[in-house]
């Protein structure tokens, strides 16, 4: 599991002209999975993203987790994180997982999110997704299970 955590202030996710998912200060997850990932991947990942001391304290150092916060999550499927781009011109996408593991792994890892307090929203799993965001510091990050 492959995920790209971006701090934001505010963010949203629009599928066909229609916002689908909306946060104010929290995080941005690009969430990629790949063919072995579980459960267990996915419990491990939500436990880091909302532990990490990524959010700055009263004398600007990182030192608050998203749970200190009460920070929010936006969380986008997104296959292309497996994209090989070794070869040729074109990314070859072998390293993501069936969309039917893939939904399974992902609605589990938000699932899990939520259930350590955070608010998640999403957007349309396997859909044309416009993203807008203010990133943060930028504060950008990549978080893998193996």
């Amino acid at each position: 599991m492959r995920v790209v955590l971006q701090r934001s202030k505010e963010a949203s996710v629009t599928v066909d002209g229609e916002v689908k998912g909306a946060i104010r200060s929290g995080a941005v997850l690009l969430v990629g999975i790949t063919h072995e990932d579980t459960e267990e991947d996915a419990r491990y990942v939500a436990d880091k993203v909302v532990n990490l001391r990524i959010f700055e304290d009263e004398e600007g150092k990182m030192n608050h987790s998203l749970l200190d916060v009460v920070g929010e999550i936006l969380s986008i499927s997104q296959f292309t994180l497996y994209g090989d781009c070794r070869k040729g011109r074109r990314p070859n996408f072998m390293g993501a997982a069936k969309p039917d593991h893939a939904e399974s792994v992902y609605d589990y890892f938000n699932k899990v999110l939520k259930e350590k307090g955070i608010k998640v929203e999403t957007g349309v799993f396997g859909a044309m997704m416009d993203v807008n965001l203010t990133n943060d510091g930028p504060v950008t990050l990549m978080i893998e299970s193996k």
